[in-house]
């Protein structure tokens, strides 16, 4: 089979599709309706002549030829990467595609720097393209660990093998509840008694889970994988939860919003560049982790 842009194109699109695990995950990474990336993935079938998953109301799921592919994929995207880079590098020109995986909620963060970034690459070279991927903690380290991403923008509990992790700032985390909820307008003694009843929101973001050791109640009636769903569940008036105090603070004015016991109900994260220590450097490369550091490193 020869390979050309489209089959390049609908490689990476079934390489997103295994990542977020089925079609429906991978449309806001992607940022296309369901339908067109069922498609694409019915033609890269047709052109490679074999089934690559099984989809349906039992889930997705990827068959043995899939599996081939998905790793075959990896290791062609990440070939045709460095082809480019290594040209990049010939020429020592700032060019080329700057991919940057965040977590979410970033741009509301006054200490967040990568419009900052983006501005001064811009300002540099007109030659370069930006991709900007955000998503859960952990999808922010498996994209810079398949060479996706150049750099992510995230934090971590358990550092990956091949990573390197830069902090970069301290993030603090409150806990809130919303107008409504019992919490919203009582008095200590009643808050103390309120919260071993109160329902906590279940989530599997990293900086959410591990660092508490709360002694609250967690009885997954409700699930969040982002601080917008926490957001919304909160609002709610019928659940309480922990979310960054940068990002709760529009509510928090609004009096939507109100953190409980914040000197007992807190805990910080660091947010952190994070890097590939295997990945071949380049002028665009070596430009962009530059410029975040010396951004941060001036503040």
């Amino acid at each position: 089979m020869q390979v050309h842009d489209v089959d390049l194109r609908l490689l990476r699109i079934f390489v997103a599709i295994v990542e977020c695990g089925g079609l429906s995950a991978a449309e806001s990474r992607l940022n296309i309706g369901r339908s067109t990336i069922s498609s694409h993935l019915a033609d890269l079938e047709v052109r490679l002549g074999i089934k690559l998953c099984n989809r349906g109301r039992s889930g997705f799921e990827l068959t043995e030829p899939g599996r081939i592919t998905y790793q075959a994929s990896l290791e062609l995207l990440q070939q045709c990467d460095a082809f480019a880079t290594t040209v990049a590098s010939s020429k020592n020109e700032l060019s080329g595609r700057v991919t940057i995986s965040t977590i979410d909620t970033m741009v509301s963060d006054p200490r967040s720097c990568i419009a900052l970034v983006i501005a001064a690459l811009k300002a540099k070279s007109d030659q370069i393209q930006f991709d900007i991927n955000v998503c859960e903690a952990r999808e922010v380290e498996t994209s810079v660990v398949n060479g996706r991403s150049l750099v992510g923008l995230g934090v971590s509990r358990h550092h990956l093998r091949g990573l390197d992790y830069y902090p970069l700032y301290d993030e603090t985390n409150y806990l809130y509840c919303g107008k409504g909820h019992a919490l919203f307008n009582s008095n200590e003694a009643q808050t103390k008694k309120l919260l071993k009843e109160a329902e906590v929101i279940t989530s599997n973001y990293m900086r959410d889970k591990e660092v508490r050791n709360d002694g609250l109640h967690y009885p997954n009636s409700a699930t969040a994988y982002h601080d917008e769903g926490i957001a919304h569940l909160i609002l709610s008036g019928q659940f309480i939860g922990y979310l960054p105090e940068h990002y709760a603070r529009f509510w928090v004015e609004k009096g939507a919003m109100k953190s409980i016991l914040p000197s007992q109900y807190s805990y910080k994260i660091p947010v952190m560049l994070i890097t590939n220590k295997t990945n071949i450097s380049s002028p665009v490369a070596n430009a962009l982790t530059n410029e975040i550091k010396s951004i941060y490193e001036g503040k």
